[in-house]
């Protein structure tokens, strides 16, 4: 089994990366196999709605969203990190995830159906609460198992430095690591036991103008 943690961070060994490798450090002890997938530092453009990529099977921008969904397929569990700009997510993992999910949806792939998701989210002092909640919102569009720690996941540290120095933080994360490790190993059970997924509806779209 595998998860795939995200950095949405522009830096690619700053606060949001060190909450994100003790996940991936505590999910390798469980012997779940990880990879941290650096969103990086080129722009990334939101999504304008062409739709294209319910055509293609991927986005008409090609950058590191498209780079991304040839290996998401792969994963059995996501993690999707994302420093506090202006008490919210990043603009970068915005697009990002705007995109990849948009994508997702209408190539009907179903790419994150049924796979854990958790949010991690570093800032300096605030604005944490806001960022995680918008994050969540992708994963329980999606049909995505919330997974959760014992506390809100976040961090908080200026640098890598003070972010390893936030005990209980650290902390939040581990036991998410745990968490999910735990949570695939009873899928794969339950999987193997023969529990069949939940039944599928077809997609009902209510407008509300007419």
């Amino acid at each position: 089994m595998k998860v795939l943690l995200v950095n949405g961070s522009p830096h690619e060994k700053g606060c949001t990366f060190t909450a994100l490798e003790e996940v991936a450090k505590t999910l390798n002890v469980e012997g779940i196999e990880t990879e941290i997938f650096q969103i990086g530092t080129k722009p990334i453009s939101g999504c304008i709605a062409c739709k294209t990529c319910g055509k293609t099977g991927h986005c008409v921008f090609s950058d590191r969203v498209n780079e991304f969904l040839a290996i998401a397929g792969d994963a059995d569990g996501f993690v999707f990190g994302s420093p506090v700009h202006y008490a919210s997510a990043g603009g970068a993992i915005t697009s990002f995830l705007d995109r990849a999910f948009y994508t997702d949806l209408q190539s009907g792939k179903q790419i994150f159906y049924l796979k854990p998701a958790a949010a991690v989210v570093s800032a300096r002092r605030a604005g944490t609460t806001a960022t995680f909640d918008q994050l969540n919102k992708y994963f329980t569009l999606s049909e995505m198992p919330v997974v959760s720690s014992r506390y809100w996941n976040m961090v908080h540290g200026h640098t890598p430095e003070d972010v390893k120095k936030d005990l209980e933080g650290l902390q939040i994360m581990r036991i998410l690591g745990r968490n999910m490790a735990w949570f695939l190993k009873c899928k794969e059970a339950g999987i193997k036991a023969g529990v069949p997924f939940p039944e599928r509806e077809e997609r009902i779209a209510t407008n509300f103008i007419r």
